[in-house]
């Protein structure tokens, strides 16, 4: 059969005639019907906006921008019979989109009056997105383990067929590994025993292997596609789906044997958050390389060591007593740390089996922290290298930055990653970027947020620096 890769199945066909003509075309698998994908938003009443519908306005200069804000608080006050959702869908297909942006994120008519007013006037308000272009390119990062959270994804697959299509796509095949449905798992209730489960590392990784590739779908549906991937840990086999390296079947079995193999691991070790630079932290690992790995580098600052718990208290003591603040976090193994060692070998065996392709979209490492090569990425090797080495999401994200990439957007369920790459970027006085470059990072869904709320507000965020949203 051919292989699913989660994009349009394309195929060419030439004919050769015996006159000497010669005929090539390339046909594309037809889309999905329109009606059967739409946005499936409640129906409202003239004067309120469901969530994931934003009001957006553009102009050339920013007091053209204030000077639209004026006319349309004027007409939306004067015509209060003229419905707010009809106003949305008119501004964001009628109008050319411009370099200054802005988007309002109100849920009814008050909240978008006072939000224009706002607008108008220069002012902040709280349904109201600003920002300067972001002239660069768009970086995708994908976020993992820790991150999860109870009935992630919910909101969106129940709202928008195309995620709900895409995970269903994902749940099926890893419903092939997992002895409980990860459906059962993934939506239960916050409290539940089925939403405990979440944590157990068997589940956790292809739960957030499943909510990040059917994110990433709905984007892409939408026109907001990456110039370049990367991800931690986990987070980096769903870049590497998404940019074509494996299949989604494969994937599914690779992400299913890391999750199973690292929990079936003998409970113990531990795993440290420290404010630290890496030079500061690496003297203190001399002779303790069996008991002790830097296990991620997150940003200039922000470190995390993994492995023994007695040998990684002690590290973490000698640091705190240096003025380091430290945080034990809540894991069930030490990852990325020679604990690790033993499944590299069953882990090796199952990646040997896969087929590995070329990539369509680059990946930047977090191995490494430079950009991935084909072979890299097409070797066996590299993703059993993955499961033990340091996470280098710093590097990862300095090589973005030289490379350009202006706007970060974190795929995954809550913002883990952002802030990291904030001070990342706040740290590097000099790239290779465009100069004088306005970056944001942002991630598309929040914790303490409902997730379509939260993935409107991601946009909304990206479309004002200037991304195709």
């Amino acid at each position: 059969p051919w292989p699913e890769t989660g994009r349009p199945r394309r195929a060419a066909v030439s004919s050769f005639g015996l006159s000497g003509t010669n005929v090539h075309t390339v046909v594309e698998q037809a889309p999905d019907n329109p009606d059967d994908a739409a946005d499936t938003a409640p129906a409202t009443d003239p004067g309120t906006l469901p969530a994931g519908v934003p009001l957006v306005l553009s102009a050339r200069t920013a007091p053209a921008l204030r000077a639209q804000a004026a006319r349309l608080l004027d007409h939306t006050a004067a015509r209060p019979d003229v419905a707010l959702l009809d106003l949305a869908h008119s501004l964001a297909t009628t109008r050319g989109t411009l370099e200054h942006r802005a988007a309002v994120l109100a849920g009814d008519r008050d909240g978008v009056l006072r939000a224009l007013t706002a607008l108008r006037d220069g002012t902040p308000d709280g349904a109201l997105v600003t920002g300067a272009p972001a002239r660069g390119r768009l970086a995708f990062l994908f976020t993992g383990q820790g991150s999860q959270r109870a009935a992630m994804g919910r909101d969106l697959y129940d709202r928008y067929p195309v995620f709900a299509d895409a995970l269903d796509a994902v749940l099926t095949r890893f419903d092939q590994h997992l002895e409980h449905p990860l459906r059962d798992v993934l939506f239960a209730a916050d409290g539940s025993e089925d939403a405990a489960l979440l944590h157990d590392t068997a589940r956790t990784q292809p739960a957030l292997f499943a909510l990040e590739v059917a994110l990433y779908r709905l984007l892409e549906s939408w026109g907001t596609v990456p110039d370049s991937v990367a991800g931690h840990s986990v987070g980096e086999l769903a870049a590497a789906h998404v940019a074509g390296v494996l299949s989604l079947d494969d994937a599914c079995t690779l992400v299913a044997a890391r999750g199973r193999l690292m929990a079936a691991l003998p409970a113990g070790g531990a795993m440290v958050a420290v404010q630290a630079a890496e030079d500061e932290v690496l003297p203190l690992l001399d002779g303790l390389e069996d008991q002790v790995a830097l296990a991620a580098v997150n940003g200039p600052r922000a470190v995390v060591l993994s492995g023994d718990e007695d040998a990684v208290t002690r590290v973490a003591a000698r640091l705190a007593e240096d003025g380091h603040k430290t945080r034990a976090l809540r894991v069930s193994h030490a990852f990325h740390s020679p604990h690790m060692d033993a499944v590299l070998d069953d882990f090796a065996r199952v990646a040997r089996g896969l087929t590995y392709h070329l990539p369509s979209v680059p990946l930047v490492s977090t191995v490494t922290g430079e950009p991935a090569s084909t072979d890299e990425l097409r070797s066996p090797d590299y993703w059993v290298r993955q499961v033990r080495a340091t996470v280098r999401f710093a590097d990862a994200v300095r090589t973005l930055a030289r490379q350009g990439h202006t706007s970060f957007l974190e795929v995954g369920p809550d913002g883990t990653l952002s802030a990291a790459a904030r001070d990342t970027l706040d740290a590097v006085e000099d790239t290779d970027g465009p100069a004088g470059a306005v970056t944001v990072t942002v991630p598309a869904l929040r914790r303490d947020r409902d997730d379509v709320t939260a993935l409107t507000a991601a946009l909304a965020r990206l479309h004002v620096h200037g991304i195709r949203v």
